[in-house]
């Protein structure tokens, strides 16, 4: 296991890998086939998952993490989307200081050399330049599926450089 990697969560603990948390628990721990990009200086992080859905708008996406995160990962399905950023650097901000440990986007980011700067961890699909500035989308918060993996509220999420897992239980580091 790598001693390099840094973990942000609200009870932070032990450098893992993905990999190790799959082989401790193959029948429980499913594994997200998407190839994500990892963005922030925190390569590696996990929570308890807090699944949301919303296309192609990010201010649904501001307002969730303007709440308190806990110590937390929202898991935002935007329908593998590459057309809108989600989130840029002010609202990874945001997210940092209202405690959440992470985001994971099924879809695209902004502003992704900022966040590189950031204390903070985000997996997405890719980046443009382009957000939403028309009518506000509808979001919604329940199950989300991308990747062959349901992520569910409470269910734990893992994310480093290699892949996202999830877990319906914390799995020991």
């Amino acid at each position: 296991m790598s001693d390099s990697l840094s973990v942000s969560s609200a009870s932070s603990g032990p450098a893992f890998e993905t990999a190790e948390l799959f082989d401790q628990a193959p029948d429980t721990v499913a594994v997200c086939e998407l190839q994500f990009r990892s963005f922030g200086l925190c390569r590696a992080f996990f929570g308890e998952c807090v699944p949301f859905e919303v296309f192609e708008d990010h201010r649904p996406l501001r307002e969730l993490l303007g709440e308190s995160g806990q110590g937390r990962v929202a898991v935002v399905d935007s329908l593998g989307s590459l057309r809108i950023g989600l989130l840029g650097d002010t609202m990874s901000k945001l997210a940092m200081s209202n405690g959440w440990a992470g985001v994971i986007v099924n879809g695209a980011i902004r502003d992704g050399s900022a966040i590189d700067s950031l204390d903070f961890g985000i997996k997405a699909l890719g980046t443009t330049a382009r957000r939403n500035n028309g009518p506000m989308t509808p979001s919604r918060r329940g199950t989300v599926i991308f990747g062959g993996v349901r992520f569910e509220a409470g269910h734990w999420v893992y994310a480093d450089p290699d892949c996202v897992v999830v877990s319906p239980t914390p799995v020991k580091l």
